[in-house]
């Protein structure tokens, strides 16, 4: 299923995270095996997930880099076993190869963490495939983004670097309603910064494009929680999609998606 997702609504997107990696910050190793990922992705599209974003690459503050062999390796049995599930499967690399290799296997959407830089390739293969592509902020790479990250003004240079990344998909062939930018919470960022933008939330949306929010379960929680491991910290998750949602962000990446849907619609409740 491919390309039918309408991203200009008021409905909430929640986009489930499936890692297929032994090493990614929150749950790796759980779905490292193609069934495990499979049952576990039919999971939570049963609760409500839209997109299935699936990775082999864990992009966490020091992971170590991964060939796009065995990335591919690891999540295109996951995209072939779910191209029929019913809802959009994205990918979640910055390797123009597995791009290519996950849109023949399926794949109507690439997640980007390096927004198209990391590959030179990248933006041509999004721009031929007609696909939805998803441009984040990061400063720097996963091994260095955590390493003293400094901004005059975090909220207006993210802004910056998506809508020039976003004019260079633009002048390359990729059509304007397919790109969905991300601010980037936890990548080269420090707590501060990661709360401004949480704070301006609002400033990303007149860009042209869809806003997703990436807050699930990371460090940032934290920060203000000492002592919270990944897996409690789905209270300041929800925190943080609620604020954001209430500032006009519409596309959530979550871990927990059906505690999730069930916060945003009591929310939205609240407000009509």
């Amino acid at each position: 299923m491919k390309n039918d997702l309408i991203l200009n609504g008021d409905e909430p997107i929640l986009m489930g995270i499936v890692n297929v990696t032994p090493d990614s910050f929150s749950d790796g190793g759980k779905f490292l095996s193609t069934q495990a990922a499979i049952e576990h992705a039919l999971k939570l599209r049963d609760e409500g997930a839209k997109i299935l974003d699936i990775g082999g690459e864990s992009t966490r503050p020091g992971a170590d880099v991964v060939s796009p062999q065995e990335e591919q390796d690891r999540v295109i049995p996951v995209l072939e076993g779910l191209k029929d599930c019913g809802v959009l499967l994205s990918v979640d690399t910055r390797n123009a190869a597995t791009m290519r290799a996950a849109i023949a296997a399926g794949a109507g959407m690439v997640n980007d963490v390096s927004a198209l830089t990391h590959d030179a390739q990248s933006t041509a293969v999004v721009a031929g495939a007609d696909v939805y592509v998803c441009l984040m902020h990061m400063k720097g790479t996963p091994e260095t983004m955590q390493s003293s990250p400094v901004y005059e003004d975090v909220v207006g240079e993210v802004r910056d670097y998506l809508q020039g990344r976003m004019e260079v998909c633009l002048a390359t062939g990729v059509v304007q309603n397919r790109i969905i930018l991300d601010p980037g919470i936890g990548f080269g960022k420090t707590l501060e910064d990661n709360f401004n933008i949480l704070k301006n939330m609002d400033k990303f949306l007149n860009l042209g494009a869809s806003v997703l929010l990436g807050a699930s379960r990371k460090r940032f929680i934290e920060g203000i929680c000492p002592h919270t491991p990944p897996q409690d910290r789905l209270g300041g998750s929800l925190a943080a999609v609620l604020a954001s949602y209430a500032h006009g962000v519409r596309i959530f990446r979550v871990h927990d998606v059906a505690q999730t849907h069930q916060a945003l619609e009591i929310f939205r409740k609240t407000l009509t």
